[in-house]
């Protein structure tokens, strides 16, 4: 899909191959990619991450600071397993973070998904470890709707637990 939604300080868009500066700031990062299942990425594997990005497939979008003109971040959108049903995430480069660029990208997202897309429910995962993740999700009006044990198989024969949030478009 291809994505371009503007908000008064971010530019929700399809990476382009010279995003890749941008993007291994953040995502060579353990810290920031401890959570995110594909782990740190190196320089090699972004630059064929924007150069293989095609647009009617893609499941991850950009997310610039329009100021800096910069990509500060990254939203996950795609299509859930439930019809009209869509999965949303975020990631944001430290230096940005604490500064409201997650749920300010998140919510119009949300506006995209019940506005333009007419969905009926969007759905976010994280673990409970992630405090920052899922105050993003409860600060755009996220329920928690359910806490599973062990699901998701982590390297090192290690499994974490998920909190599931999600929220209907009458909600909305």
């Amino acid at each position: 899909m291809n994505l371009h939604i503007e908000t008064k300080r971010l530019l929700i868009r399809n990476f382009q191959e010279k995003d890749w500066k941008d993007i291994v700031s953040y995502c060579s990062d353990a810290k920031t990619m401890f959570y995110i299942p594909m782990g740190v990425l190196n320089v090699q594997e972004v630059k064929e991450f924007t150069s293989s990005n095609p647009e009617e497939e893609t499941e991850c979008y950009a997310i610039e600071n329009k100021l800096f003109q910069r990509v500060i971040g990254q939203i996950i959108y795609h299509q859930w397993c439930m019809e009209r049903t869509w999965e949303i995430g975020w990631i944001i480069n430290p230096k940005f973070q604490n500064k409201g660029y997650a749920s300010e990208a998140a919510k119009a997202i949300l506006n995209f998904g019940f506005t333009i897309q007419k969905l009926h429910r969007i759905i976010a995962t994280c673990q409970p470890e992630n405090l920052s993740s899922w105050k993003v999700a409860e600060k755009i009006g996220m329920r928690r709707e359910g806490y599973s044990k062990k699901c998701i198989y982590k390297k090192n024969n290690a499994w974490w637990d998920e909190y599931f949030y999600a929220v209907l478009k009458e909600e909305y």
